[in-house]
């Protein structure tokens, strides 16, 4: 009797040792799925002067980048639903933008300075009202081989929400 009570007990340890074998695997598979997924998803937030440094370091990654738009460069072709303008390089940084009176003023100065860093974004979409010259631009996508922003999602923010702040830009 002895021989079969040793051959029960090696059946019970072979078969918990393969539950935990099986237990680490699919432990292993979740995690290796929340760390690619997570990696997929990322998004880097940059400004246009950041993405002008990385250069071809960022080429085909899922971006985030803000500029100023710049009014004369907007262009819409209602055929294609292809829209192209040019963003200018505003600070990423809510302090900055607030030690250089608020993001009007920031908006204001992005727009009228040549020397600033500048990105050519091109979307295919329908044309947003709120897309105007010193509106604040927020784009999703990627940077293409050609230097140009092949944007996939277009956020603006409407430059007459900051208008109290310097009333002399007032449009009317």
């Amino acid at each position: 009797m002895e021989p079969r009570a040793s051959a029960s007990t090696v059946n019970v340890s072979a078969n918990r040792l393969k539950f935990l074998i099986g237990g680490l695997l699919i432990v292993a598979a979740v995690i290796y799925l929340i760390v690619t997924s997570t990696q997929a998803s990322a998004q880097y937030f940059m400004t246009v002067a950041e993405l002008h440094e990385k250069g071809s370091q960022v080429l085909g990654r899922d971006l985030r980048v803000s500029g100023a738009v710049i009014g004369d460069t907007i262009q819409y072709d209602p055929q294609t639903l292809t829209l192209r303008f040019t963003v200018a390089h505003v600070p990423g940084s809510n302090r900055e933008i607030e030690a250089q009176g608020g993001l009007a003023a920031v908006l204001h100065a992005a727009v009228t300075d040549p020397s600033r860093p500048r990105l050519e974004i091109v979307y295919h979409g329908v044309k947003p009202d709120l897309l105007r010259h010193e509106a604040q631009a927020i784009v999703t996508g990627k940077l293409g081989e050609d230097g140009v922003f092949y944007a996939e999602e277009l956020l603006l923010k409407c430059p007459t929400k900051y208008e109290e702040a310097l009333p002399e830009q007032s449009e009317g």
